[in-house]
């Protein structure tokens, strides 16, 4: 029990960096309500200030795990609290365009970084039997994040204080840094370092071995040396396991973008509109589908640690392929019938839970799991710049996709990636529930071929 208490207490203190991801890619859509008049943005500049931050998550992701490897995954992670304390009183002090847009990409930095850095951080401090919940932890935290982004704006939309709005994100980052400073570094950074008594010491509290991390006495220190970032490079490049593992991270990162979620939340206030529902705001529209996502995103956390990682995606996938026919079907003849509208309706509750209770949350933990201890700097790295240049692609191809094929064609594009995801899923994805981090990097060694390592 007190192991438990531990590690909770670590997860509670590091997802902060979750609550930061989530708040910091919500409030903006409220914020522009209030900013883009006053600054007089163009469509063409709003889209800079939205995307500026996901070009900097993109970078901050390919980065950290380079400076997670050789600084740290704690300094690391105290180093992304100050950076989103900075960058968010700039973007609230911003004073045009182009100083809003540096201050948003500096932010983006910050998001990159503690997207990957958060779930590497609790999936090595947490024993095999509680990872899933654990680093789920972010995964939740995150969308409370998003809801937290919608009330305030909610809360401060009639006063029109954007900058206050944009400005809260520092309270999250103090929390984050000032925790951070009280936690002790993973027992795998410890090892790799050569400090052995440091890492079964934060072992021990955290009720793992070190032979759960693939350490032994004879290989403290070795796999730092090994793990330069040019070395990790040639190993991913030479050995087929790790490519296998790491490509297979990288899969996982893209699909969780590649479903349709922006798509079906850009329609989410045309949707209630038509079915009568009186929605005052698009804000208030996000507090609905933020209350869901949260609610979902528990029930998932909850389950997948029994439910298991593989079976949860598949799951969630299927329902996804499910709403987005669903939703193509009901725009096809929404105009002629009012029960389409039910229909539309239906289905976007159907995907938004199924998203947020499998889809996010296993891919968030599967790319934590799946990439391997020798190569973890470059390939979480990698894993997380597939999966925000895929967030970027969406975000920025969704609305001239509509325009080009129609609403109902981009859902059925958006279903048929959904069913290619799941197969691939279904063919190449491991079931990594309840096995050590050490054990899954096994099952790749004997699937691929590659010699164990010891020493």
């Amino acid at each position: 029990m007190r192991e438990q208490t531990y590690v909770l207490t670590v997860a509670l203190v590091a997802a902060f960096g979750g609550l930061l991801f989530g708040y910091d890619t919500g409030v903006m859509a409220g914020a522009l309500l209030f900013l883009s008049p006053e600054f007089g943005l163009t469509a063409h500049q709003e889209g800079l200030v939205t995307s500026a931050l996901l070009a900097g998550a993109a970078l901050g992701a390919v980065g950290s795990g380079a400076v997670a490897a050789w600084w740290g995954r704690r300094r690391t992670l105290i180093l992304g609290g100050v950076i989103f304390i900075g960058a968010s009183l700039g973007c609230a002090v911003a004073a045009g365009v182009a100083s809003m847009v540096a201050a948003r990409l500096v932010l983006g930095l910050a998001v990159g970084m503690v997207s990957i850095v958060v779930p590497m951080y609790l999936s090595e401090m947490s024993p095999a039997r509680w990872r899933g919940r654990m680093v789920s932890l972010n995964t939740l935290m995150i969308v409370v994040g998003q809801l937290s982004a919608y009330v305030a704006n909610s809360v401060i939309a009639p006063s029109g204080n954007w900058r206050l709005m944009l400005g809260l994100a520092a309270v999250p980052g103090a929390m984050l840094a000032l925790g951070m400073i009280l936690l002790p570094d993973t027992p795998a950074w410890y090892a790799a370092k050569g400090r052995i008594d440091a890492a079964r010491r934060t072992a021990t509290r955290a009720g793992l071995t070190l032979t759960d991390l693939g350490v032994t006495e004879a290989s403290v220190g070795s796999r730092e040396r090994r793990g330069a970032q040019f070395l990790q490079w040639r190993r991913l490049r030479t050995e087929k396991w790790l490519t296998a593992a790491v490509g297979t991270a990288v899969a996982v990162g893209v699909i969780q973008q590649i479903t349709g979620v922006n798509a079906v939340v850009y329609f989410a206030p045309t949707m209630m509109h038509s079915v009568g529902i009186s929605v005052e705001s698009s804000v208030h529209t996000s507090l609905v589908i933020g209350t869901v996502s949260v609610a979902s995103c528990y029930v998932g956390l909850r389950i997948v640690d029994r439910v298991g990682r593989k079976r949860l995606l598949c799951l969630g996938l299927s329902c996804n392929v499910v709403a987005l026919v669903g939703l193509a079907v009901a725009y096809s003849f929404a105009d002629e019938h009012a029960v389409a509208a039910w229909i539309s309706l239906a289905m976007m509750a159907l995907f938004m839970v199924s998203q947020q209770a499998a889809v996010s949350l296993t891919t968030w933990l599967l790319i934590s799991e799946l990439v391997p201890l020798p190569v973890r700097g470059v390939g979480m790295g990698l894993a997380g710049l597939a999966l925000w240049l895929a967030n970027w692609v969406v975000a920025q191809f969704f609305l001239p996709l509509v325009e080009a094929v129609s609403g109902q064609g981009a859902f059925l594009l958006f279903a048929v990636l959904g069913l290619v995801a799941l197969g691939f899923v279904l063919r190449w994805a491991p079931e990594t529930a309840g096995r050590s981090l050490e054990e899954v990097g096994e099952g790749f060694r004997r699937r691929f071929g590659g010699a164990r390592e010891v020493g």
